[in-house]
């Protein structure tokens, strides 16, 4: 099996390509470098620069590669960033989707690992998310995911694709410092930063009902994302007999609130991590936590890193990355 590995020289991108060379598998990556670094990817990986957008260039890289199948992860995510740029989401996210599901028409590939998030849930009516949970995205980032999901489940009928779209929760941590999220927009990369200039890590709302009052979220790590594509690209490969879509939650199962995450951080790092508590943002939800049974069953799969090996992953990148920086220019935390 051969495939194809959009946004393959991202943060995500670089731990599934990890563990499917692990697994066994042929990957050729296609990724603009737009945010991407290609020193992530290894020597003797085909790297095809090239946008996910141009439809000739996709079409002609699965027939040269002999591409079986897709793992879609290239696109934009950060939630903010869609509210002021709505066009270019639905440019970047939806119209990529479409491009890469005609060319895949095109040159006969028929399997598909498509990148979601569980940000198509919006604000969820329980705390605990099914993927039967309404889908009701509150940003042009959500929509745009939506929007890529429906789409895949429509060609995946007409076109006798087997699709699995991952909904993934918070991500964080990495298997190693050189593949660490450097420009990530969650708690983990936010927290950081602050430690690294010396401010307090900020928490907007304290008032949610929850145990301790500020947000409670289901976070991820990256090495067991990564394993759980391995594990959708077998089940790509089984729906692809009858041609059908699956939709699952890719998350631990289990909440931890900011201040939890802050006591984790400080646990770890020994350093202060008391916070500036700032009123709720708009449309963000008291709790979201994934309901993973689904995807367990499915994909043989389950999470196995606790909130005390995520901060510490996290942490151990962040101590090589200041190594790296000279002292002159360092900022002491």
């Amino acid at each position: 099996m051969t495939w194809m590995l959009t946004g393959g020289a991202g943060y995500i991108g670089a731990h599934v390509l990890r563990a499917l060379h692990e697994a066994g598998e042929q990957v050729v990556v296609l990724d603009d470098l737009s945010t991407g670094d290609a020193g992530r990817i290894p020597a003797g990986v085909p790297l095809v620069l090239a946008s996910v957008l141009d439809g000739r260039r996709v079409t002609q890289a699965l027939r040269e590669h002999e591409v079986d199948g897709v793992i879609h992860l290239a696109g934009k995510k950060a939630v903010e960033e869609s509210v002021r740029f709505p066009l270019r989401y639905y440019h970047e996210n939806a119209e990529g989707v479409r491009t890469l599901l005609q060319a895949m028409a095109d040159a006969g590939t028929r399997q598909l690992v498509f990148s979601s998030s569980a940000a198509v849930y919006g604000v969820p009516a329980t705390s605990l998310v099914g993927e039967d949970a309404a889908t009701t995205p509150q940003s042009p980032y959500g929509r745009s995911k939506l929007v890529g999901e429906w789409m895949v489940a429509d060609a995946a009928r007409s076109h006798g694709v087997g699709a699995v779209s991952l909904r993934y929760f918070n991500v964080v941590g990495c298997a190693t410092p050189a593949l660490a999220d450097r420009a990530g927009s969650n708690l983990f990369p936010r927290v950081l930063d602050a430690l690294r200039e010396g401010r307090r890590p900020t928490v907007f709302g304290s008032d949610y009902p929850t145990p301790d009052g500020s947000g409670v979220r289901d976070y991820i790590h990256v090495t067991d994302l990564a394993q759980a594509h391995v594990a959708a690209t077998r089940l790509a490969l089984l729906t692809a007999e009858r041609g059908g879509h699956e939709a699952l939650n890719v998350g631990c199962g289990r909440g931890y609130s900011v201040l939890e995450v802050l006591r984790a951080f400080a646990d770890v790092t020994g350093l202060d991590t008391t916070p500036l508590l700032l009123p709720r943002r708009p449309g963000d939800a008291g709790s979201v936590v994934a309901d993973p049974s689904r995807a367990q069953a499915l994909l043989r799969w389950s999470a196995r890193h606790d909130l005390a090996a995520m901060v510490t992953s996290a942490w151990e990148a962040e101590l090589v990355m200041r190594a790296s920086v000279p002292a002159a220019t360092a900022t002491s935390a």
